[in-house]
């Protein structure tokens, strides 16, 4: 999961180190580099899935990513600063629900083509435009709602006009997981109006872990060999790794410029699908992700406007 964060920057006061250096062609790789791991990511946890539990793999996910976190701090601030919090019990919500949103995604990757589950993922930021009215008390105007509705109508193309997929167990917990996401959005631009990037994204990181491993004694499958253990271990690495790109995507290129190839990912989805599994996404899939993404593009366009200029992701989301 590859939607990117929304979060405000915080409201500290900005020094010559925090100056912006745009280089909007290297933004770009850096954005299609994050797809490209976030989608190999993905391929590994519907691979392992079939084997292991997803809480499992979503603890893998977890603890491995503290080492890319670990590096970024030593190098970002130091330590000091990126534990310093005014908020601990936003962290342990933001944890909560980006948890949540994680898992969920993880086992929709079970249930479903990789293709449709990332199609329907992407649904969140419509999600959070609608939340955040009575959550963050933003206006949100007549042409963003129209694009929500008309969104919601993407996504209704894709479960089917019939609402056949309405019942189907993958399709719920899809839509669940980007529920949960943009519940995750909010609680991260609620943060960053008092915390650092690394702060966000270190507690969420510590906290998920802590709480996957009072849980790994009742769901543990003992990896069978050295393969799948690196396999396991990959999925942390690569996800970190990932959201470490998208946040020099986004720091060095406005959001309206590098967000689009977030887009990418679709693609991937399908190929990966296609090429491993055989999978082949439908007619009324292709069409309801189309206008979904669309949506979702001026939806992105039109907070652009509203938000100038646009701020950095917080580093951490990580496929929440």
């Amino acid at each position: 999961m590859t939607a990117p964060p929304l979060s405000p920057a915080p409201t500290r006061p900005a020094t010559p180190r925090h100056i912006r250096v745009e280089n909007i062609p290297l933004g770009i790789v850096m954005m299609l580099g994050s797809v490209l791991l976030f989608s190999v990511m993905n391929v590994l946890v519907k691979l392992l899935s079939e084997t292991y539990p997803v809480i499992e793999v979503t603890f893998f996910r977890n603890a491995m990513a503290l080492i890319p976190v670990a590096v970024v701090i030593s190098l970002q601030g130091g330590w000091i600063n990126s534990l310093r919090t005014e908020r601990p019990m936003g962290h342990v919500w933001r944890s909560v629900v980006g948890l949540t949103a994680m898992s969920l995604t993880f086992w929709s990757f079970n249930l479903l083509p990789l293709g449709d589950a990332v199609a329907l993922n992407f649904s969140a930021p419509l999600f959070l435009t609608a939340l955040s009215v009575p959550l963050l008390g933003e206006k949100v105007g007549i042409y963003r709602w129209s694009a929500v509705l008309v969104g919601f109508v993407g996504v209704l193309i894709m479960v089917r006009p019939s609402g056949e997929m309405l019942t189907h167990l993958g399709a719920l917990v899809a839509l669940g997981a980007a529920f949960c996401q943009s519940f995750a959005m909010v609680a991260i631009r609620q943060l960053s109006k008092t915390e650092r990037a690394n702060t966000i994204v270190f507690y969420f990181t510590a906290i998920t872990t802590l709480i996957l491993a009072l849980v790994m004694p009742f769901v543990w499958v003992t990896p069978h060999n050295l393969t799948d253990f690196a396999l396991l271990s990959a999925t942390g690495v690569l996800g970190g790794g990932a959201q470490l790109f998208l946040t020099r995507a986004y720091s060095l290129a406005p959001a309206a410029v590098v967000a689009p190839f977030n887009y990418a990912s679709l693609l991937w989805a399908v190929l990966f699908g296609w090429m491993l599994w055989g999978e082949m996404p439908t007619l009324h899939m292709v069409l309801g992700a189309a206008v979904v993404a669309v949506s979702g593009l001026y939806i992105l366009h039109r907070e652009t406007r509203r938000r100038l200029p646009p701020s950095p992701p917080a580093m951490g989301g990580g496929g929440d």
